[in-house]
């Protein structure tokens, strides 16, 4: 349970301000169908983090644990400082048309737009730390739809009101505190 908890609180700190969370924003804000939108990204998300929590646990099983060890550490401590840079959308995946609706539009973009970013490589990072493959994969879907849903719903004007700044100096510190852990940590 621990696994899910931890998965869950980083990635959803993790993708506030994150490109899909913008994503999210435009989709909803386009098409004004909040459901076909959040199973989309459900969906997205599940495909995407299922397969990098095969390749964490996979990587798990192949590499030496003390050099895993170093692989894990440096690559929290990178993503604290990733975090720190806000993503911006890419004009193409605003700007995206389509003749096959709002989810199989909203899966498109979501899948692509997590290849990846900062939440697929922690997903990556936290099954290769944690031998719980399903329970990581939940979190971090979780979290996804934790940050994702209510931009959705509520649209630009909360996230406006966000302190997307602070919560990155959070999420920052959450992964330089994986980072440190990793490292210091005994198996």
């Amino acid at each position: 349970m621990y696994e899910f908890l931890v998965s869950t609180g980083v990635v959803a700190l993790a993708e506030i301000g994150d490109k899909t969370q913008l994503l999210a924003l435009v989709l909803a804000a386009r098409f004004r169908k909040a459901w076909p939108i959040v199973l989309g990204i459900l969906c997205a998300t599940l495909v995407n983090h299922g397969l990098a929590g095969a390749v964490g646990t996979l990587a798990a099983w192949f590499i030496d644990a003390g050099i895993l060890r170093w692989v894990l550490g440096l690559s929290f401590l990178a993503m604290a400082v990733w975090v720190l840079v806000p993503d911006r959308l890419d004009g193409e995946e605003a700007s995206a048309v389509t003749r096959h609706g709002v989810f199989v539009t909203t899966f498109i973009l979501f899948f692509f737009a997590e290849m990846g970013d900062k939440t697929q490589i922690a997903t990556v990072a936290l099954a290769a730390q944690y031998s719980a493959p399903f329970l990581v994969v939940a979190g971090t879907t979780l979290g996804m739809l934790i940050a994702d849903v209510p931009a959705v719903f509520v649209g630009e004007r909360l996230g406006e009101k966000l302190p997307v700044k602070a919560i990155r100096f959070v999420a920052a510190g959450l992964f330089a505190a994986l980072g440190v852990a990793a490292l210091l940590v005994v198996r």
